[in-house]
């Protein structure tokens, strides 16, 4: 695989973005975004779309965290 040019990235990130986006504002809704997903998925090379869904993943997980806390797995909130 070569590496994508400075025009092929700049598209990527903002199909990968246009995508994200209409996830938070769909509630995670994937068939509202599927136009935009196709768009996404044929602007990145596979390996970066993997990558990307993943990293939004974590990305979700971590505020999560951030917003409701942590809690040990194995103990309860009386502990």
């Amino acid at each position: 695989m070569s590496a994508p040019s400075a025009e092929e990235r700049r598209t990527c990130w903002g199909a990968r973005d246009a995508f994200w986006r209409c996830l938070d504002d769909n509630q995670e809704d994937r068939d509202r975004c599927a136009q935009l997903q196709k768009q996404f998925e044929s602007s990145c090379p596979a390996q970066w779309v993997k990558y990307f869904h993943k990293r939004r993943d974590f990305l979700k997980y971590k505020e999560k965290l951030l917003t409701d806390g942590y809690e040990p797995v194995g103990q309860s909130a009386e502990s």
